[in-house]
């Protein structure tokens, strides 16, 4: 499915990511490779094997950036002109390889844009889920976004 307009995105609007993604292990050791995150709770699973956790957690970044990837098919693929930020951003469970996420996104906001005619500025909430249906990432995402092209006679 292709980004919606501006004008499709309605305050309250829940649009699902119709698909999941099952995080690996290469997953995150490669992300932690390109970003250069050296840290041992993401990448040593006998240091970890005592912890709280009992094994590495999956890089958090690499968890917003998969949460909102797999949300652009369907919210703002073609219809983005920019990220305006990202807020409040919260990673209330933590992910593993092997977990299988989902992705939610609902619109809280959307207004017209005062400087551009041809674009609107709307707040998107984006929560990602386990496969036990828990939310394990969550963030606000304003984005500024192209208007519906009118069609010239």
């Amino acid at each position: 499915m292709a980004g919606l307009w501006f004008e499709e995105l309605s305050e309250g609007l829940v649009i699902d990511a119709e698909w999941r993604r099952t995080v690996t292990e290469a997953d995150n050791v490669a992300f932690c490779g390109m970003t250069m995150n050296v840290a041992r709770l993401h990448l040593d699973a006998d240091y970890m094997k005592n912890s709280e956790f009992g094994k590495p957690l999956v890089n958090s970044l690499f968890t917003l950036g998969l949460m909102i990837g797999m949300s652009v098919h369907n919210t703002t693929n073609g219809t983005a002109i920019a990220n305006l930020g990202m807020n409040d951003v919260r990673f209330p469970v933590p992910v593993f390889a092997g977990d299988t996420l989902g992705v939610r996104t609902t619109v809280l906001s959307a207004r017209p844009s005062k400087s551009r005619s041809d674009a609107g500025i709307v707040t998107l909430l984006h929560e990602a889920y386990n496969q036990a249906g828990q939310v394990v990432a969550r963030c606000e995402r304003a984005a500024l976004m192209h208007r519906r092209p009118t069609e010239v006679a």
